[in-house]
């Protein structure tokens, strides 16, 4: 927030750099295997997860390209190329941990920047094409993931394995009914929801304090993100403009694609619920965004 914001301006790229290192070292033998994915780096008594910081520095790179290169933004060469591949290889090293939802978060990040930027409709037409067809093939070659597609489609057929964690989420928010059954007495919550402290959190939320309890935390990330809208549309530099818009999109895709999955609208995949999932790398990264929107609100009109 009180950074001055030149200095910002000249970390896109070896914020970058950074984010494309830390995620190298998750590759790297330094660091173990959790839950059969290497997306930690062990820091003594703590661990950081990169993916958290990449989405951050992803997106002020954007901003900057697409403010910057405006007169060429248009062209497939200079225009769509550099933005795609620079997300491509993060998608790349993320899928190696691996991790198909933060892939996902950042494909939808460039998407969505490149909507903003001016992109052409037929640039971005063909490359979500090609992205779900690379999804699809993804999610086919891997028993795994496609295991998981088939239980997203029906949970309650295959209730007792792949479709075990969303068919206990739904439990637990129907459980909640209108007022929910009191903080603290979720019983989905005592071993029977897989990351109920983390990417489940919302499915705890809705046992403990009901359809009542929900609904008021999704109005407040409405309201943030009415206010983050007035912060973007108040600046009068395309840069801020753009800057304001990026940090804002990884919050509001990490809300977003949370409670899709929680209440069984999206495939079941890793992604926080910004400033409620358990994890210091989240809530870092989370305040680090609040702190970029409180800066940019500074010189909104």
């Amino acid at each position: 927030a009180l950074m001055p914001r030149q200095w910002l301006y000249h970390l896109q790229y070896p914020a970058l750099f950074v984010a494309l290192l830390l995620l190298l070292v998750t590759l790297s033998p330094l660091t173990p295997a959790i839950n059969g994915a290497k997306r930690w780096i062990p820091l003594g008594p703590v661990s950081v997860q990169p993916m958290e910081f990449v989405k951050i520095a992803l997106a002020l790179y954007l901003a900057y390209f697409m403010s910057s290169k405006q007169d060429l933004i248009k062209t497939f060469s200079r225009g769509v190329i550099p933005p795609f591949a620079v997300t491509g290889l993060f998608c790349f090293l993320l899928l190696l941990q691996p991790d198909f939802g933060s892939a996902v978060v950042l494909a939808c990040l460039l998407f969505f920047m490149c909507v903003a930027g001016g992109t052409r409709f037929i640039y971005l037409f063909f490359s979500v094409a090609l992205a779900c067809a690379g999804a699809m093939a993804l999610a086919i070659s891997s028993p795994y993931r496609l295991r998981r597609l088939l239980a997203f489609l029906d949970p309650f057929q295959d209730a007792h394995n792949t479709g075990y964690q969303l068919v206990q989420s739904l439990l637990a928010i129907g459980s909640g009914s209108f007022f929910g059954v009191g903080v603290g007495a979720s019983k989905q919550k005592m071993f029977y929801l897989p990351e109920a402290h983390n990417d489940f959190i919302m499915a705890v939320v809705g046992e403990e304090l009901g359809f009542f309890g929900m609904t008021l935390i999704m109005v407040l990330f409405a309201m943030l993100f009415m206010r983050c809208y007035k912060i973007i549309m108040g600046q009068s530099d395309l840069r801020d403009r753009f800057s304001a818009f990026g940090v804002t999109l990884v919050l509001a895709i990490g809300a977003t694609l949370n409670l899709a999955v929680v209440m069984g609208m999206a495939p079941p995949k890793g992604v926080a619920m910004p400033f409620l999932s358990y994890g210091g790398s989240s809530l870092l990264a989370s305040m680090m965004c609040i702190g970029l929107l409180l800066n940019f609100s500074r010189t909104a009109r």
